[in-house]
Formats: C-alpha cells, structure tokens, sequence
C-alpha cells in the first residue's frame, strides 16, 4: 500500500483518504511503523526509508505508558484521539500535535494521523486577518472611532483619575492610556498605543512563570463578555520590576458586540507587602508560642523531677577547684565532659557552667540519653513532621531545636547505642540537622554539655564509643568528685538538705548535734550527695520533738564517731598536736553546718552541746576566725 498515491482504504465501513495530512501505518505487535506519507516525512524531519523502519516508541521517548493507552483505546473502541502525546522531530524538537488513530481492517495496525496545532493555529490567525482584509476596514474604522468618542468624552475624568485605566480593542491592543497608568507602569502612552497589552505588562506571573495570553482575565472580559476582577497579579514596569496590582477589566459593546475592554487598576505593593510582613510576623509568633510552650513544659517537668537545690555547696578543695573550673570555661562555647560517679551532682555543675555563659538568658535542656528508645533517638533529638510515621499526628520540635541559642546538657552520653552516635556526631559537627520525615534542613546556635559515670575512654578502646564522638565532647573535662572523697563538705550539705525538707514538710526548726554529724562523717556513702539528701529528708519525717532521728542504711550507723580502728591504731598515741588538729576540725565542722551561727537553735553550740561561751573561747584559743567562717559559709550557700 502507497500512502503517498492518494489510496483509498475501506475502514469500518468508511472510506479514509490519506495523503494530504501526516498519516503512518502502525502495527500493533511490533509497534513498527509499516508505511509513513510524505507529509508524515516531512513533519517529522525523517527519510521514509528511515521512518518506516522506526518502532513508535523511538518518536515518543518517555511516553510509553500514554502510547500504550492510546493504542489500546483504538483497538477497543475503533476510533480514539488524543492530545496527550508530543512526537520528537528529528532535529530534536517537541512537536504538538493531535493524534487520531482508526483500526485498520484485519485489526493488527492502525492508521495513525498526526495534525500538527501550530500550523493549525496559523491557519486560524491566517483566516482571521483573511476576514479582516475583506470585509474588516469599515468595522476597524467603526471601533476606532467608539474609543475615540469614549476618549474625548472621559478626557477629563481620565486625565483626573487616581487608578491606572488603560482601553484594550478586541485584538488586545492598546487603544488610550492615562496618565495615572504611565506613573505606575513607567512607560509613555505613546509607546503603549497600539501595542499588544497583555505581552508588554501582563507577560509573566508574580513568580515569574509565563502568563499565556489565553488565560489572561484582561482579555476574557472581551472575550466571554464578562467583567473579571482580579486581587492579586502583578504587572510588570518598563524597568523589569514587578508591582501588585488589583484589577477591573469591564467588556465595552457596540451595539450589542464587545469590541474591546475598559482596564482600571491601582498599585497595591505597599499593601500586599504589609500583609505579606504580617503573615511572616504570625508565622513566627504562632512558631515562638509553640516553642515557648514546649520550653515552659520542659521546665516545669525539670523543676517536678529534680526539685533540688541548683547551687553547688562544699568548702573542699575539690568543691572549690570545680567552681574554678566553672568559672574559667563558663563564658566560653566550648564542649564540656564532666564525669563522676552517680549522684556527685553532675547536672548541678553543668546549670552552673550554663548560668556563668553567655546563653544563660536561654534555656537549658536536659537529655537522658539512657531513658530514650532507640527507635525514637532521632525524633527525640532532631524533632519529626507531622506524618513521618504511624503516631506522628502534628510536627515536633527536637530537643537541639528547643536548646538553639542555649545549651543541651547530654545526661549519660555514655548510654547511646554506637549505631546513633554517628547521627549525633554529625549535628555536633555541622550545626545541622533534618527532622524526621522532613527534607528542610535546620541550622541551631548549641553549647553542648555532656556528662557519664563511665569511663568514656575505656570505652572507645573496647569499641563501644565513637573515638571521634569523644574527643568532639572532652574539649574541657571535670571530674565531680564522691562525697566521700569530701567529707569536710558532709555537716554543710546535711544542714542544708535539714534546713530544706523541714521547710517543704512543716516540721519547723530542725538542727543537727554533734552526733548527728558525727554519724554522717562516719558514714561510707556510696549513694553520694543524693544519698545524704534522702536520708535527710528522712531523718525530717521521722524527727519528733525538734530532735531529728537519723536512720542510716547501713548498720554501722550506730557506731562509734570515727570508723573502727584497726589492733595497730588502738596502740597508737594521739599527740597535741594531733589532738587539737581534731579538735579544731570538728569545731569547724559545726560552725559550717549551722551556717556560722554560735548560739540559738541551730548554732554551733547546740550541735556540740556546749554553752556559747565556750565555743567561742574554744574557737579563739584554736585560732578560728568566726566571722570569716560565716562569710565563707555565706558564699558557699549562694553558689
């Protein structure tokens, strides 16, 4: 069969002449091109030898599954069109076309007829300057002049308006500007004159995608006759900047025909950037209130879970070496470690590094890495998006997120599984994350203070810690030291733990005596301070009378002041020296438990069971200054 010979072939009972349009034979089961017209050639850019050689596929790369619905639909329904296709030229081009496929007689082909739209759309505008060359010159007079009686006519109201108003003719040319319009667009009215409106100022939408003249609302109104209002669009000035406008575009008739529209705008970008600014104000407020309300909650839960004393308390050297150190690494952004065993108060030195920096102004944000699921590290640290997986109802902010500005003090970092510190590692590094189920990526402004009762590097020669993850976080170690290791610190701490749980329980005054403190100073204390804190707050519930009960876990509580000595100590002999050294020591003692104070409930005195007078004769003859004691004390309850 020669398609290019004018053939004509029978088709569902229908003749098809083929020759004129593009027409290929396609076959069904190979998806070959059997037989292609020379007007197919020739729209495609192929030889016929070449062409016709040519599976379907070749011409619509990326386009096999509309293909394959198109030729289904065709063999299902004998007949089927489309415009979803774009066949490739062979200079590489996209052709648009219109594809009309019928099943050929015999059902293993079908005769595939491509019209090509531009050439079409040509066509239209061809006929329609045709219709104007023949019988258009006295209706274009007749327009000309109704824009030119509406001009003289509203010349005052036009040249007196306050909004930009413009006239467009059916063809969406220019036909009067005013001079309001010449202000906001930047361009003279005689170089709008008669110039396509729509490709001068109306080309491209705000976020810069092209505006096609067929969907511009300035030429619908001539078009369906309609009054269209638009609110928010953007015109564009003669020197390439954009400005909002709102719009009217009102049809004018002629004797019952539109010929043209009638276009009244203003400029407003000072409004819409005014709102524009309101909804980014609001957006943050609502995003500042969310996280002021996840903040107020962290801290209302940190307040309910340590509820203790947030300063740090000790005369020792130790105490006094860790607040040096504080002091020293405090105003600075760098990682702090501190270790030490259970209950020496390691979350005490880390709020105090916080409140001595320049982030105290912001929060701190505490992390149990041990109290954390493995599957929820990630959510739990860098936040999630609402949806990222089953429960995740609404976004949450991560705990770096909370911390930005502030510090995140990472309890127990010793506890996080291997596998999550890398995650970890590279939030440290970069100062950025992304929350699970979003590909936003976050920057945070973080001082990161960590802290373990494990020996971290011990743990990075078994493998069980990121080598590179510690030495991110021990850039300034401290080392908490146990409260036995401390025990001058032990008559202050037990006072103030006294002086606190009476004041929360309501029993009233409750002092310590020289026993008491005696018992606490005998004491191993493996729990460390925490431990002292219970058995304080014990021995307040259990007190009667004034008089505490001490009650001690183990059973050496009842035992002698010191612990018990060894055959060779019984023999040995206490020297003056010695003897006033311990003397001294434990006046000191009491004085620093009753916070100073020599007389009165609570005071020195009373703890020793001695008259003032005597303790202050004592102090004296051992060289105490009593007055340095209670300003040592006094600082040392403030920090």
């Amino acid at each position: 069969m020669n398609m290019d010979g004018g053939a004509v072939d029978a088709v569902g009972g229908r003749e098809f002449r083929y020759g004129v349009d593009a027409a290929l034979v396609v076959e069904f089961a190979t998806g070959r091109v059997r037989d292609a017209n020379a007007a197919a050639c020739h729209l495609l850019g192929y030889d016929r030898d070449l062409l016709c050689g040519m599976v379907v596929t070749q011409l619509h790369r990326g386009q096999e599954p509309a293909l394959l619905v198109f030729t289904e639909a065709v063999i299902a329904k004998g007949a089927w069109w489309t415009r979803s296709l774009t066949a490739r030229h062979a200079g590489g081009r996209q052709l648009r076309l219109e594809y009309a496929g019928t099943l050929l007689p015999g059902g293993d082909a079908m005769l595939l007829t491509l019209y090509d739209l531009d050439a079409r759309r040509r066509r239209d505008i061809d006929e329609e300057g045709e219709l104007y060359l023949r019988d258009g010159i006295s209706e274009w007079r007749r327009v000309e002049r109704v824009f030119q009686e509406i001009e003289r006519e509203n010349h005052l109201i036009l040249q007196a308006a306050g909004e930009g108003i413009y006239g467009v003719n059916a063809e969406g040319k220019a036909t009067f500007v005013n001079p309001a319009a010449e202000r906001i667009l930047g361009w003279p009215a005689e170089q709008l004159l008669g110039r396509d409106i729509h490709s001068v100022m109306h080309h491209h939408r705000a976020d810069g995608t092209l505006y096609p003249a067929h969907e511009c609302p300035i030429y619908a109104a001539f078009r369906d006759g309609q009054v269209h209002r638009v609110s928010d669009e953007v015109f564009w000035r003669r020197d390439g900047k954009p400005i909002w406008v709102e719009y009217t575009s009102t049809p004018i008739r002629v004797g019952g025909t539109v010929v043209g529209a009638v276009v009244v705008f203003r400029d407003v970008s000072q409004r819409h950037e005014a709102d524009a600014r309101l909804r980014a104000a609001l957006a943050e407020v609502d995003r500042l209130r969310e996280r002021l309300e996840l903040e107020n909650a962290y801290l209302q839960e940190e307040i309910r879970i340590s509820g203790n004393h947030r300063g740090i308390i000790g005369r020792s050297a130790a105490v006094q070496k860790i607040l040096q150190q504080v002091e020293l690494v405090g105003p600075t952004d760098a990682s702090v470690l501190i270790t030490g065993e259970s209950g020496t108060g390691k979350e005490l030195v880390a709020r105090a590094i916080h409140e001595a920096s320049r982030r105290s102004g912001r929060p701190l944000i505490r992390v149990n890495c041990a109290a954390i699921p493995r599957e929820l590290f990630e959510s739990e640290f860098f936040g999630h998006a609402r949806g990222a997986f089953t429960g995740a109802l609404r976004d949450r902010v991560g705990r770096f997120e909370l911390a930005d500005g502030g510090t995140l003090f990472l309890d127990e970092v010793g506890e996080i599984p291997l596998d999550l510190q890398g995650k970890l590692l590279r939030v440290l590094q970069d100062s950025q994350f992304e929350r699970v189920g979003d590909e936003r990526t976050r920057k945070v402004d973080v001082r990161i203070v960590a802290a373990t009762n494990r020996d971290l590097r011990a743990e990075v020669e078994r493998g069980r810690f990121r080598r590179d993850l510690y030495f991110r976080l021990d850039v300034f170690p401290i080392e908490t030291p146990a409260l036995r290791e401390r025990p001058e610190d032990i008559p202050l701490l037990a006072a103030h733990f006294l002086r606190d749980a009476a004041r929360k329980g309501g029993a009233g005054a409750l002092t310590l005596t020289e026993g008491d403190v005696r018992k606490l100073l005998a004491y191993p204390w493996p729990g460390n301070v925490r431990e002292l804190q219970n058995v304080m707050e014990r021995a307040a519930i259990l007190a009667q009378s004034g008089r505490i009960a001490l009650d001690l876990p183990e059973p050496g509580a009842e035992a002698a002041p010191a612990p018990e000595p060894s055959g060779a100590a019984l023999l040995a002999i206490e020297t003056e020296r010695d003897r006033r050294a311990r003397e001294r020591a434990n006046l000191l003692a009491a004085l620093e438990a009753a916070g100073g104070k020599v007389s009165g409930a609570g005071g020195a005195a009373a703890l020793l069971g001695l008259p003032p007078t005597t303790v202050t004769s004592r102090a004296k003859a051992l060289g105490i200054d009593l007055r340095a004691v209670r300003e040592r004390t006094r600082r040392a309850l403030v920090c």
